[in-house]
């Protein structure tokens, strides 16, 4: 299933419509800033940092800096970072249907969260999770590329290469959970996907990160629209397909690796939200690409904000939220198409 032929789009309107959805995801974040299980209103936001011996301004501070503010921002990056990623793999893979996780990243990232859940690393050094799931997630992305992509240059290659790897890691995945104890609890919320964890520690490494792979993502974009056209007629107009090709699968992989070491494995983001941007303004990736990293930053913001609220004072997982929320939607999307 072909992501389709790349419609033109002005740098006016792509500047136009990028500014619009940047706008939501203000208005998302600020909103997820406002509700919560201790309310505070906009005058309490800008008055608390004005009284510095007000208990209650004091208290205000500690829950927007220590625990809302990082969450929003995490929420942030990571919905946009698995949007971006899902752009670009459903253009590399040929295929509306992939997703960021379709080639067993986040299965390697959850092996390398595993082990430090289980031999309790995570307790002592708190970055020792999400650097294990990056290191992990890196060994299968070099593997699934070798075996896969460079075994053929065809996107089924790699994708039979991942949904295989992934199969593998799941089983062990599977194992580690069943003799976990103690933190069984902390491992599967990680699993389907928790913010609650967000630290300032993470992101200072998590929004860089995104930044800079989603950017050069985007500057790939007008050769996305050339490949989206086949790889045959890609090579006919001089594109350098595999050399493209390892570009896209490199540069989306570590960035899918990076949100998963940091939020766990959330899914439906990087499926759902660039088939719901090409559906309003079809399959130009200069317009894909920025679109679906603010929509996807909107969606998940607005998703953790049900999943602290929703059971308040108990907490979902923010994966079980984006699933129950996206499902729905992306089986309407395709009756609708069909």
């Amino acid at each position: 299933m072909s992501p389709g032929t790349p419609s033109l789009a002005t740098g006016g309107r792509t500047l136009r419509v990028s500014m619009l959805f940047a706008l939501l995801t203000v208005l998302c974040a600020l909103l997820s800033l406002r509700i919560g299980s201790f309310s505070i209103t906009f005058h309490d936001m800008f008055t608390a940092f004005g009284n510095p011996d007000d208990f209650s301004s004091a208290t205000m501070r500690a829950v927007l800096l220590d625990i809302r503010i990082p969450r929003i921002l995490t929420a942030l990056f990571v919905g946009g970072g698995l949007a971006v990623a899902g752009v670009v793999f459903q253009v590399l893979l040929r295929n509306v249907l992939a997703d960021p996780y379709i080639l067993g990243v986040s299965s390697g990232a959850a092996v390398g969260a595993l082990t430090a859940i289980a031999t309790g690393l995570s307790a002592l050094f708190y970055l020792s999770q999400p650097l294990l799931a990056f290191a992990t997630a890196l060994l299968v992305v070099a593997a699934v590329y070798r075996i896969g992509l460079r075994g053929s240059g065809e996107g089924n290659s790699l994708l039979l290469t991942g949904v295989m790897i992934g199969a593998f890691l799941s089983a062990i995945i599977l194992g580690m959970v069943s003799t976990m104890d103690r933190p069984v609890r902390s491992a599967l919320f990680w699993l389907v996907g928790y913010l609650g964890n967000a630290g300032l520690g993470e992101m200072t490494v998590l929004i860089p990160g995104v930044l800079t792979l989603s950017i050069l993502l985007f500057l790939f974009s007008p050769r996305m629209n050339i490949l989206g056209l086949g790889t045959e007629a890609a090579a006919h107009l001089g594109l350098s397909v595999r050399r493209l090709q390892a570009t896209l699968y490199i540069a989306a992989s570590l960035l899918t690796a990076l949100v998963v070491s940091v939020a766990g494995a959330i899914g439906f983001i990087g499926l759902l939200v660039p088939h719901v941007v090409r559906t309003m303004f079809g399959p130009d990736h200069r317009l894909l690409v920025p679109v679906s990293f603010f929509l996807g930053a909107s969606f998940l913001i607005i998703s953790d904000l049900i999943a602290r609220t929703l059971l308040a004072p108990n907490e979902l997982p923010v994966g079980a939220v984006t699933a129950a929320l996206g499902a729905p939607l992306f089986i309407y999307l395709l009756r609708r198409k069909a």
